[in-house]
């Protein structure tokens, strides 16, 4: 339990942390007053009458507001990039729309720009997110590519809060598709991410879910059963199957 705990206290901390890191870059999230002991004050993102925000998917659009919001929401992403931050798990299920406009929350998977190794592939995903959901209703965003436009700007240390975006992006000569690299590591990690699943299950499984490290144990319900999509965002935190054995067997 105590393992448990101390993995849940890490990730809360990341999070808080990099809340006030945004708040104090300008980015639109909520505002924090004060985190004690695994509680955090923030402020109420509400509506124009007051009540608790809804969610970007549960709000009508037209093309008008759906460019209008998108546009928005990717200046809060160079914002975030700018001030070192990718979101990693950017959608309409994690946006508010308060009063004034778009608010961003939930930041657990949040990771550092320049020290986490997939941060390119995860802010084209949050980018990719927002452009597909915005384009079910302003078709013509579809054909932007404004997620390896923008980290081709922060990688050459050209990008700024007010830098122009155009939605339009042409690999230099000589220059790699970061774009359909990324998009082939994705396929290639979310692939192995299943296939590890599969054999896990069946590991667990073929032992009547006992655990192999004593015979009376029963097999911890956090481990099994186990989807691809658990296993993918271990290994985008870099958090390898050990590791998270080791934790959940270190809680009991």
């Amino acid at each position: 339990r105590y393992g448990r705990e101390q993995q849940e206290a890490a990730w809360q901390s990341a999070e808080v942390d990099a809340l006030f890191r945004l708040a104090a870059a300008g980015v639109r999230v909520p505002k924090p007053f004060h985190f004690f002991e695994g509680v955090l004050l923030m402020e109420l993102v509400a509506d124009a009458e007051g009540h608790a925000a809804p969610r970007l998917n549960d709000v009508p659009y037209t093309p008008e507001t759906a460019r209008e919001h998108h546009a928005l929401l990717l200046r809060e992403v160079v914002r975030m990039l700018c001030a070192g931050v990718v979101h990693g798990d950017l959608s309409e299920f994690n946006i508010l729309l308060a009063q004034d406009g778009p608010v961003v929350i939930d930041l657990p998977q949040a990771v550092d720009a320049a020290g986490n190794n997939h941060a390119p592939r995860m802010l084209m995903r949050d980018v990719d997110n927002l452009r597909g959901f915005f384009g079910q209703h302003a078709p013509e965003l579809r054909d932007t590519r404004h997620g390896p436009e923008i980290w081709d700007l922060y990688a050459a240390g050209r990008l700024s809060p007010e830098t122009p975006l155009t939605g339009r992006y042409e690999p230099r000569p000589g220059a790699v598709d970061l774009s359909a690299v990324l998009r082939e590591i994705e396929d290639a990690r979310l692939e192995a991410a299943e296939r590890e699943a599969c054999e896990i299950n069946a590991w667990w499984a073929n032992r009547k879910t006992r655990s192999p490290f004593d015979p009376h144990l029963w097999c911890i319900p956090d481990l099994w059963p186990f989807s691809a999509e658990d296993h993918a965002k271990d290994l985008a935190r870099e958090m390898p199957m050990q590791a998270r054995i080791d934790a959940a067997l270190a809680a009991y």
